[in-house]
């Protein structure tokens, strides 16, 4: 990918362990934040510039090709104020993907009563 290049993920087959959602905002229009629906998610501002308003008020806007990670935020807006749609690109993995293989120890590195095997 050439430095000028944005990341997307429209019309671009994914791995079957990820899942994608593209969500649209017309122009003019907004949609109440709900953590849920960002879980896990890359989220890629394909097209257009996407205005996302805190709780308290601030707001911050987005053009196209930026990357957002919406999970942990006092959020409470998400909005299109310009004139074409806003498309939000939202990649997170299957719940397949999620299910840990027989005998994995997560990174534990030592026996259940606390002794090593270094």
């Amino acid at each position: 990918m050439e430095s000028n290049d944005r990341l997307s993920f429209l019309d671009r087959d994914l791995p079957v362990s990820f899942r994608l959602k593209v969500v649209t905002l017309p122009p003019g229009s907004e949609q109440p934040y709900r953590e849920s629906d960002w879980t896990d998610a890359i989220v890629v501002v394909e097209r257009g510039e996407l205005e996302l308003e805190c709780t308290a008020g601030g707001r911050r806007r987005f053009q196209r090709g930026a990357i957002l990670w919406l999970i942990g935020l006092p959020l409470r807006t998400l909005r299109n104020r310009g004139h074409e749609p806003v498309v939000l690109a939202a990649v997170s993995r299957s719940a397949v993907s999620f299910e840990p293989s027989h005998g994995l120890s997560c990174g534990v590195d030592h026996e259940p009563r606390g002794e090593h095997d270094d």
